[in-house]
């Protein structure tokens, strides 16, 4: 199991990116929260599988059809 912190920036906010988000966790069986932030930014904290963890990260690059992302951060968080 791993966990990471992602800061998602772009147009990732009244997208509904963080529903959609909450959604594919659910598919991987992640665990964790989604966020968004004051300066347009979403942030997840996402708990599971290193391959599920990666293909959720995989899915933030893009996200839903209606969002823009420009970045995805990602911070690893210790267990």
């Amino acid at each position: 199991m791993i966990r990471v912190q992602l800061t998602i920036s772009g147009k990732v906010q009244n997208v509904f990116f963080r529903v959609n988000a909450q959604q594919k966790a659910q598919q991987l069986f992640i665990k964790g929260w989604v966020a968004n932030n004051a300066d347009g930014t979403v942030t997840i904290v996402a708990e599971g599988a290193e391959n599920q963890i990666n293909d959720f990260i995989d899915w933030c690059h893009s996200g839903p059809s209606t969002a823009h992302v420009q970045t995805v951060h990602v911070d690893p968080i210790p267990t």
